[in-house]
């Protein structure tokens, strides 16, 4: 009879009140925390393996960037933030409570947070704030700072971070120094496991610096942050520039050793790739990563890279690849219907284009995980197949038996019968030619919008758009600059966009952001194909459920299956290993990390120019 109420009594607050019935066991301190497995270095390490203890400090650092910026406000959907000012991989001004370590698919060691705490079921983790730890006015990070960066993110930040922080039952002070947080368990009971990592990743903004200001509001405003640099000038759209902070209370963490080794760093934007590209050779800015194969292949030999003060690079990684292509809006009518996508499937000529404008550079996108373990076979086996057994009901029977990997074509030949074979689905889907025009079952004609933000985009579209027209499809070709574009992608304004998402070795919670039934009315998210399907829903919900790595593997291999079967998007191309030119008046360390180049851990050859 007790164990009844105590049951019915637990029922009653999760309905009805914030705070959980169970009381979290939290572990003993610990100075890392890995999404499965255990950190690769242990409590006391002194610095990460692809950072040099021994770079140079000083000098200059220069980048280029494209398009533009008119805010300083990095959390909100609203404006565009320039490289540097979020944390991240380039966390200049504002830092999270702990920092990735790039030699793991998802590991994080202590920055503001100096340990953590974590409950046995990762249903709760308690933040031990280094009391070193100060924002650059001077100002000490306490719990409270915390607890404010929580709430205005999860009220007023981006989606993402209100969908995740969403996920917190309690968020408590308990001392100036330490903050706990708690999570609500799934529907079905389980423990979202990635949260605690998530958690990690917050930023820290100062309440005493934003609680007389709109959080979500474009601005201008000189942030005040923890990260080792500063603000020294901005003209908006034009340029940043960052200046060390002399008086950086992190200078001794492991996690900063041999990173951030500059004085100065400088960003400019210029309008197009094209005019960053010449700026480049001119010695305008220091380091480029090239995306473009044909610009690897064609645009560097000019006399700085040939008489060696430009260094030409290409730099080998284990990550997973973008997943790029030509994203179709199934909220369009017109792409709702999976008769059309799937036939689309067929309409690209890859090896032409790869061929012909990238000088065989490329691989084919084949998997929403290009690049990495995650990627799903050819066929469904073992663990992966188990869990896909469980969704029988709602799949479709071809899944166990067919390759969901986009349609090669090694030739011309091949890819006429690649368009044929398209010509056969959309017949058998009732499209009909009427004079040369391919109409719908209901009549009408088949027609869309490509829209494009990079001008380079436009041969690989214009390409499609030929192929396209065999078949009777209409397909116009639009580039808008950076702002519209932004503004139109947050809107889902358009019927077909190239764009990307971005995955790690470890995909969690991010997965529902870009393909969850929830996100896809929600304005500002990453799933800008307006998927809606109640498998990849839970298939998404496990993946930050997975208690090992094999299970982790699995788990990705049967969303990115489920999600290329419903072919969402007309795959594009990867490269697989960064292009890198730099003018040797900078350098980085010879050990790479598992994610390949990482930019903090560049220095300059000569610190005292």
């Amino acid at each position: 009879m007790k164990r009844f109420f105590c049951a019915f009594f637990c029922l009653a607050a999760l309905a009805g009140a914030p705070t959980p019935c169970w009381a979290a066991t939290f572990l003993p301190s610990q100075h890392a925390l890995a999404m499965v497995d255990r950190p690769l270095y242990p409590e006391g390490f002194s610095c990460f393996h692809y950072a040099d203890p021994h770079a140079p400090q000083g000098g200059t650092l220069t980048l280029g960037a494209t398009g533009t910026f008119d805010s300083l406000n990095p959390f909100i959907v609203r404006g565009q933030a320039p490289l540097g000012v979020n944390s991240g991989v380039m966390s200049l001004i504002y830092e999270s409570l702990m920092t990735r370590g790039w030699d793991e698919p998802f590991t994080l060691y202590g920055q503001i947070a100096q340990s953590v705490n974590v409950a046995k079921d990762r249903s709760g983790i308690i933040f031990n704030l280094n009391p070193k730890a100060r924002f650059s006015d001077g100002t000490p990070v306490t719990a409270d700072d915390v607890l404010f960066s929580f709430r205005s993110l999860r009220d007023k930040g981006r989606p993402n971070h209100r969908t995740y922080y969403k996920k917190v039952s309690v968020a408590k002070k308990l001392s100036p120094s330490r903050v706990e947080f708690l999570f609500k368990p799934n529907p079905d009971g389980s423990i979202d496991r990635e949260m605690p990592l998530i958690m990690g990743l917050m930023p820290i903004v100062p309440e005493h610096d934003w609680k007389n200001r709109p959080f979500n509001e474009t601005s201008l405003h000189p942030p005040v942050g923890s990260g080792p640099y500063r603000i020294k000038s901005v003209e908006p759209g034009r340029s940043i520039v960052y200046e060390r902070n002399r008086d950086y209370w992190g200078n001794d963490l492991p996690v900063r050793c041999g990173l951030y080794n500059f004085d100065t760093i400088r960003v400019d934007f210029y309008r197009d790739d094209s005019v960053a590209l010449q700026a480049f050779k001119a010695g305008q800015y220091d380091l480029r990563a090239e995306a473009s194969p044909t610009h690897w292949a064609q645009a560097y030999d000019f006399p700085a890279a040939r008489d060696g003060r430009v260094r030409l690079e290409t730099l080998a990684h284990q990550r997973t690849e973008p997943a790029y292509g030509f994203i179709l809006n199934t909220r369009r009518p017109l792409f709702a219907d999976p008769a059309l996508r799937e036939a689309l499937q067929y309409t690209f000529d890859f090896t032409w284009v790869n061929k012909t404008l990238f000088y065989g550079g490329l691989k084919r996108v084949n998997s929403v995980f290009p690049n990495s373990e995650l990627a799903a076979p050819p066929l469904p086996t073992g663990l992966e197949k188990t869990i896909l057994e469980k969704f029988k009901a709602h799949l479709p029977a071809d899944i166990f038996s067919k390759s969901v990997r986009p349609p090669e074509a090694e030739s011309q030949r091949q890819f006429r019968k690649n368009l044929l074979k398209a010509e056969r689905l959309l017949k058998a889907a009732g499209y009909k030619l009427r004079d040369g025009v391919l109409v719908s079952p209901q009549g009408i004609p088949v027609s869309f919008e490509i829209l494009l933000s990079d001008p380079v985009e436009e041969k690989i579209a214009l390409n499609w758009k030929a192929s396209l027209r065999r078949l009777g499809i209409d397909a116009s070709v639009h580039t808008v600059d950076s702002a519209q574009y932004q503004a139109r992608l947050a809107a889902f304004d358009y019927d077909v966009t190239a764009n990307k998402w971005i995955n790690s070795l470890s995909p969690g919670n991010e997965q529902s952001y870009f393909w969850s039934s929830a996100s896809a009315a929600q304005q500002g998210s990453r799933n800008y194909a307006g998927v809606h399907d109640p498998v990849v829903d839970a298939l998404a919900t496990a993946l930050p459920n997975a208690a090992s790595r094999e299970e982790l593997v699995a788990t990705a291999r049967a969303l990115d299956r489920v999600l290329m079967r419903g072919h969402y998007f007309v795959p594009l191309y990867y490269e697989g290993a960064d292009h890198i030119a730099s003018w040797t008046r900078v350098n980085h360390p010879k050990t790479l990390s598992l994610y390949g180049n990482v930019l903090p851990s560049w220095f300059s050859i000569d610190p005292g120019k």
